[in-house]
């Protein structure tokens, strides 16, 4: 999953997403997007996550990509 978060938020955006289940990585990134997290796990354990993340309030714009 790919995030634009606000300004200077990046790391405690992180640490948020890092919590929730199915996340088994996350970065800060460089370029058009700010975060990047690798999430696993079933196709309802995506969309809860996916979820999760899109609510939280310093997450702006996200794009999922999904690899099978």
């Amino acid at each position: 999953m790919l995030m634009v978060v606000a300004v200077g938020k990046e790391h405690e955006i992180i640490r948020k997403v890092q919590k929730i289940p199915g996340v088994v990585e996350a970065s800060v990134v460089y370029g058009e997007f700010d975060v990047v997290a690798k999430i696993e796990g079933t196709l309802r354990q995506l969309d809860n996550a996916n979820l999760k993340v899109r609510k939280l309030s310093d997450v702006l714009r996200t794009v999922t990509l999904i690899a099978h």
